[in-house]
């Protein structure tokens, strides 16, 4: 009898593991197809309800379409700072009461913010969701900010910052890598903000901001869990739909930057680094800004190249070559005008960071000249696949898949046709995505250096999107 060949076992497994993936995913697009629902308010609030029956509870997400990116010049740090200030009080809620009543109703809820978005979201048993949507909608128009809380939640953010930012070095070369790699837009500057302006928000900033954005005309409501999208939609026209437009609400264009002709590299020295560390950032279009079937290419690309113990990077560094203690990365394509790909590598004992650099532009220029293999190809396929899959069974996750990407300017039809955009990607889209992204005149290279205590102190950087803690 003849012996099977290892190598044709290996690839149809891979095939037989594929399908049962693209299955799965048909099945559950099948089903979102039936099930979620869009729906605008007459006052221009976006709704979109995607039932969810395995439980009596409901996911309930407001997603504003602004963040850090839209703030005037020289208050950075207001969109975080007024996330923070949206907890404190109304004419009907009293101060610092909001999360404790939903507490009491079983419920939890938070806020985050990001360079494009703000939102705020509240887990509660469906038969309490009329409650925290009439709680939303009052702190969408009747914020009440007194000078006191004000100050006291600077302090918060302040200290915030030091613990956050200052006191990690790896985040404050983020922070300067991040200021290097844009020129001109917005994105450079970390959304909690630099400290010296932070320092000087005051109530009229926070008010200024809220009164332009937070509008129904410019949020987005996603309700996920044990409802259906008629009752939804009347229990919105009952609190949400009561509140009139607000003019001009949208954000404003942000300045773009020029084309990046050179790479540029930092130096942080830091007696609290620990140990050696290489980090770049490549700038990138998102899923926003790309062409047809680019974003999906990067996504693929860097999950080949980077993402876990199965990435080019890692096996290289850490397992064959031992110049590494970790090493990884990402693309991450959710910005509305573009975004970045991000690598690092963690020095093994004894082992120089140029001997590490020199690893790692050894693993890019060999995707770039070569591309990927079929089956790397196929694996990174099955395991976005499987992740997406995975999230439709978290209530969270759902809601937040689709209220981020409409905040951005996607549609529902471009969410939910992402698996099968994901399987079109081909070898050949892969290594013309690293050829023109990977590319060091796009670049900011940052080296992250221990130092004695007492040597003289050099550069400074930032964090991911601030959340309320």
């Amino acid at each position: 009898m003849k012996t099977p060949s290892p190598f044709r076992s290996t690839a149809q497994l891979m095939m037989v593991t594929l399908m049962l993936a693209m299955t799965a995913v048909a099945q559950v697009q099948a089903k979102a197809a039936s099930r979620v629902t869009e729906f605008t308010l007459g006052n221009g609030m976006q709704m979109v309800v995607v039932p969810d029956k395995r439980a009596p509870v409901v996911t309930h997400m407001v997603w504003y379409r602004v963040g850090a990116a839209d703030e005037p010049k020289g208050v950075s740090g207001i969109a975080h700072f007024l996330e923070h200030l949206m907890f404190k009080s109304t004419d009907k809620i009293p101060m610092g009461e909001f999360s404790k009543i939903v507490a009491k109703l079983g419920g939890q809820d938070n806020a985050f913010t990001g360079h494009d978005v703000t939102s705020y979201f509240q887990r509660i048993s469906k038969d309490r969701l009329e409650t925290v949507m009439g709680m939303e909608a009052d702190r969408m128009v009747n914020l009440r900010l007194t000078e006191k809380e004000v100050l006291t939640e600077r302090d918060v953010i302040l200290e915030e910052r030091r613990s956050r930012i200052e006191n990690n070095p790896s985040a404050i070369l983020d922070e300067q890598m991040d200021a290097a790699l844009y020129y001109s837009h917005p994105y450079g500057i970390p959304v909690i903000g630099w400290e010296h302006e932070m320092a000087k928000l005051t109530q009229a900033d926070a008010m200024s901001f809220y009164k332009r954005y937070y509008a129904p005309n410019n949020a987005i409501l996603v309700v996920a869990g044990d409802v259906e999208a008629n009752e939804v939609k009347a229990l919105a026209e009952k609190t949400y739909g009561k509140i009139p437009a607000t003019p001009n609400a949208v954000r404003d264009p942000r300045p773009q930057d020029p084309p990046h002709r050179t790479a540029r590299r930092l130096v942080l020295k830091d007696p609290r680094a620990g140990k050696a560390s290489f980090h770049r950032d490549y700038v990138a279009p998102s899923y926003t800004t790309a062409r047809p079937g680019e974003a999906e290419a990067l996504d693929i690309l860097m999950k080949i190249a980077a993402d876990g113990p199965t990435s080019r990077l890692y096996k290289k560094l850490v397992i064959e070559e031992q110049l590494a203690s970790s090493a990884g990365g990402g693309y991450y394509g959710s910005g509305l005008d573009g975004t970045k790909i991000s690598l690092y590598a963690v020095t093994a004992d004894g082992v120089s960071l140029e001997k590490v650099e020199t690893a790692v532009d050894a693993t890019l220029d060999e995707i770039i000249k070569n591309g990927v293999t079929a089956a790397e190809l196929e694996r990174a396929k099955n395991g976005y696949i499987a992740e997406y899959v995975y999230d439709n069974d978290n209530q969270n996750n759902m809601a937040r898949r689709y209220g981020w990407s409409l905040a951005v300017g996607r549609t529902v039809k471009q969410i939910e046709s992402w698996p099968d955009d994901i399987a079109k990607v081909t070898l050949e889209d892969v290594k013309k995505a690293a050829a023109q992204y990977l590319d060091q005149r796009r670049s900011v290279t940052g080296l992250l250096i221990p130092e004695a205590p007492n040597a003289t102190e050099q550069a400074v950087k930032p964090a991911a999107p601030a959340n309320r803690s």
